[in-house]
């Protein structure tokens, strides 16, 4: 039957959380636990914290027909009484124990233990060590050795799983017929909690003993917090000792990595038969600390003869660096490497190298339109990776360690007075990088390290952050982009403990060209309070980060120039982002006919040359960017991502809040056109009361309108939400939802726009299923509108933040403009509109092609109405017509841009 489990606390919000953390460690495993959390709801629905004693003791009543026990963790104060009191009121007669155990740490101990099928005592016993892996990284006192898995509870055994603190490691008895198994730790993380819960499920009740080889003591695997003090790493070598059953199911967990890395798991050692001690054995091994089995030195040169154990980390970070070099630079940002990953130009170097024959002229993808003229300039100088230092003393750690959360915190703060004067997705970039430095486990971790072996605090933070980075990516995918902004926060916390300039934009006042090898996210967002008029990176797509702020800012932008960071600072460039182009030393023609142009400007309404009407309408993620689509004459908004509303939340804002959020919004657009895109939570936007935290490929998982298979409450709150808003600022508001793939789905919201009062819905067409069955969709639906970006993306199966594989992330590529055509069609043969709001709305190049392959409206970034406008504004239907068959005519995407790029000079 097993032990059941009940979590008192004074807030629900907690103890759901806490429950989730828990029974996450045991996929599969079947270990029942009740919350008695709160004490209710107020009138207008705000939970009421507290504890009340029946709940507590139905909880356990609950648990009583199914369990052999029940195990009571309380949070603080009233909830200790309130689970004694619980005891005098509740009906069944089932053993129950009250842990003394901290409320979270307690929780994940004991519902692992309890997934074994161990008894009370022993769920209970774990629950109170479960402060031991902590205190261990935190040098509390008590703590347990490195290694030794804590504190010694009263009458442990060996055989029972606990140990012996009088008999060293080889002194402890085993089972007969037992084996002894030497395997290397091999994800990047090393032992952390998951590793630690799948080793004690792996294990059961088996008596598995662990050794951190090369003199650490055995702890047992059921022990899963014993388990998380064990301090092993990457590159480590761990003794397992026990029945060959237990031996193998863990050893294979090692070589696998725990899941954590890609690639195929080494060689093994090999198992050896180990017999079982006798008493002089025992003594023996006692005086001489050799195992019964290999000694640690044996183990260590068994190892190395019969197995090839995991790099070190070391190895790891040169491997990684290398890997990335061959790829595209350091592959992630201008920092993410060592010191000399950044390309800068000494003096008095070439200004430009071109390959032999090249001409002087770069050229890359035109992200951002516009000309602009100005001197290079480079990022700020690298932060150098700290060099290695003597060891603190050890009166010194403690004052050296408080350094770090002290310095993070001053990041953090810097970054959130950078975002309070920003807006849009500036502002969203910059707050989102300081709550990464203001997230407590890197300053945590770090300042473990210098308490723990005495390293300075920037070689600290800079090793702490590199082993983060392992971690990101191993996981892969959209959490592996985070390593450009760990590596920006990092730079920024060791600038701060070193006394170094914090690098970044440059800061000067004279208008300039800036040119790296890749910006991370928060020097991206900088760019709007710099001088800074066009920017060049060798790296980076149509769809990366920079290219989308690039074009929210009005800086014309070129990406993927290969060589650009081979040009000396001072020279005076033309960066050309439509044609994408940077272009040295220009004439002085060249330069005076850039200073002559005149900045195109929108009257508000978009039209072709023959005066065919093309809506010409702004994407917004907020109050202050609807203000300013406003203030460009934008016709109305295309795209209203309600995301804004809520990220950065633990629970789903109500519809109050949300009403008031979206007025916001549609208050500077009162009777004209808002499309509002429904919630698009998940892949690189989880919300934790909407999305798994553990999804293994994110962006091809629950998202978009998916979210709402699980939680259909959140879509209807919305779509309530939205429609008050629209009544209230009388726009003429159209919903439509994100990640469609079929009929059923755009159905299903359809009828969900309706029953909400909802007159016009539509989806988005960002898969290729969706666009391959435009018809039939368009036939359930009022609208659709395409979402270029993630259509790309998904034609392509290329992430569009991956800065290697830019160039497939084009909306010029054959494959997509075919889709579109496809869907422009659809839209042609029964009426409905077609719209654009992906980022390739906002580019003058495609604009015609788009026209002519059946869009009806184009969405974009205010700044860039005024120049898709004037080129629209130069050709006629025909023009577009004939430039979109050209276009759909060619093998590739240069082709094709070559190809419409030609037919509209043929007119």
């Amino acid at each position: 039957m097993g032990i059941g489990i009940v979590a008192v606390s004074h807030s629900l919000r907690l103890a759901e959380a806490a429950r989730e953390l828990a029974v996450q460690m045991v996929p599969g495993g079947a270990v029942a636990v009740e919350l008695a959390a709160g004490a209710g709801e107020d009138a207008d629905g705000s939970p009421i914290l507290g504890t009340d004693a029946t709940r507590v003791a139905g909880a356990i009543d609950r648990l009583a027909a199914s369990c052999d026990g029940v195990l009571v963790l309380m949070d603080l104060g009233s909830a200790v009484m309130s689970a004694e009191f619980a005891l005098e009121l509740r009906s069944s007669d089932v053993p129950v124990r009250l842990a003394s155990a901290p409320f979270v740490e307690g929780l994940l101990a004991a519902v692992v233990t309890a997934a074994q099928g161990a008894s009370l005592d022993e769920v209970a016993g774990e629950a109170d060590d479960a402060l031991v892996a902590k205190a261990a990284q935190l040098q509390d006192e008590p703590q347990a050795p490195a290694g030794s898995g804590g504190p010694e509870r009263e009458g442990s055994t060996p055989e029972a799983g606990g140990l012996d603190a009088s008999a060293p490691a080889s002194a402890v008895s085993r089972p007969e017929g037992a084996v002894v198994r030497v395997v290397p730790v091999r994800n990047p993380a090393g032992m952390h909690a998951r590793p630690a819960a799948m080793i004690a499920q792996a294990a059961g009740n088996s008596g598995l003993l662990l050794r951190l080889l090369p003199d650490g003591d055995p702890v047992p695997a059921s022990s899963m917090m014993r388990l998380l003090a064990f301090g092993a790493r990457r590159g480590d070598e761990v003794e397992l000792v026990g029945s060959p059953g237990a031996v193998e199911r863990v050893a294979a967990l090692f070589d696998d990595g725990f899941g954590e890395m890609d690639g195929a798991p080494e060689p093994a050692v090999s198992v050896l038969p180990l017999p079982r001690p006798s008493s002089e054995d025992a003594r023996s091994a006692t005086e001489t600390r050799s195992s019964p089995g290999p000694s640690s030195e044996d183990a260590r040169s068994g190892t190395e003869t019969r197995s090839s154990p995991g790099p070190s980390s070391e190895d790891a970070r040169s491997a990684t660096e290398t890997k990335r070099g061959d790829l595209a630079g350091d592959g992630v940002s201008s920092r993410s490497g060592s010191a000399g990953a950044r390309s800068t130009t000494p003096e008095g170097s070439a200004r430009v190298v071109p390959e032999e024959g090249a001409p002087g002229i770069l050229r890359g993808l035109g992200v951002s339109p516009g000309r602009a003229i100005g001197p290079v300039a480079q990022l700020g100088a690298a932060i150098a990776e700290p060099g290695a230092a003597e060891r603190l003393p050890d009166d010194e750690r403690e004052a050296q360690a408080a350094r770090i959360p002290s310095a993070a915190a001053d990041v953090a703060a810097a970054l959130r007075a950078a975002a309070a004067h920003a807006d849009g997705e500036a502002a969203q970039i910059l707050e989102a990088t300081a709550l990464l430095a203001a997230d407590p486990e890197l300053a945590s971790a770090s300042a473990a390290r210098v308490r723990t072996d005495g390293v300075p605090p920037a070689r600290a933070v800079w090793d702490e952050a590199e082993a983060q980075s392992a971690v990101l990516r191993g996981l892969g995918g959209r959490m592996a982009e985070r390593v450009a902004d760990l590596h920006s926060v990092r730079d920024r916390i060791v600038a701060r403990l070193t006394g170094h300039e914090i690098p970044g934009i440059p800061d000067r006042a004279d208008p300039f060209v800036l040119v790296a090898r890749d910006l991370a996210p928060a020097e991206t967002a900088a760019l709007g309070r710099s001088a800074c008029v066009a920017l060049v990176t060798e790296e980076g797509g149509p769809t990366s980060h920079t290219a989308i702020l690039a074009r929210a800012l009005g800086i014309p932008a070129v990406v993927a120039a290969a060589g650009a960071t081979r040009i000396a600072a001072g020279t005076i460039v033309l960066v050309d982002g439509e044609a994408g182009t940077v272009l040295p030393d220009p004439s002085a023609a060249q330069r005076g006919a850039v200073v002559d142009e005149e900045a195109p400007t929108f009257d508000g309404a978009g039209a072709l040359a023959d005066g065919t009407r093309l809506p010409l309408l702004a994407n917004v993620g907020g109050a202050a960017d609807a203000r300013a689509a406003a203030e460009a004459h934008a016709e109305g908004i295309g795209l209203f991502r309600t995301e804004f509303c809520f990220l950065d939340r633990a629970a789903e804002p109500t519809v109050a809040e949300q009403v008031d959020a979206y007025r916001g919004v549609l208050a500077p657009f009162a009777g004209r056109k808002v499309v509002v895109r429904t919630l698009d939570a998940g892949s690189d936007k989880p919300l934790p009361f909407a999305t798994a935290a553990d999804e293994e490929n994110p962006a091809l998982g629950v998202r978009g309108l998916r979210t709402a298979w699980a939680h259909p409450a959140l879509l209807a709150h919305q779509l309530t939400a939205i429609a008050e808003a629209a009544a209230a600022e009388r726009a003429e508001v159209e919903v439509m939802a994100p990640m469609v793939a079929t009929v059923d789905e755009a159905r299903d919201f359809v009828a969900a726009c309706r029953a909400a009062g909802i007159a016009r819905a539509g989806i988005m067409i960002e898969t290729p299923s969706a666009a391959l069955l435009a018809a039939e969709l368009l036939a359930v639906v009022d609208f659709v509108s395409l979402g270029t970006n993630d259509l790309t993306q998904y034609t392509m199966a290329a992430d569009r933040l991956s800065a290697p594989l830019g160039a497939l992330n084009d909306p010029w590529q054959p494959a997509v403009l075919r889709l579109i055509g496809t869907v422009g069609a659809a839209g042609r043969a029964l009426g409905k509109p077609v719209g654009v709001c992906g980022e390739a709305g906002g580019d003058p190049a495609i604009a015609p092609v788009l026209v002519g392959l059946g869009v009806t409206s184009l969405s974009m970034t205010a700044r860039s109405l005024a120049r898709v406008a004037a080129r629209l504004r130069t050709v006629t239907a025909e023009d577009c017509a004939r430039a979109a068959t050209a276009a759909l005519g060619a093998g590739t995407a240069a082709e094709s841009r070559a190809a419409a790029a030609a037919a509209l000079t043929r007119r």
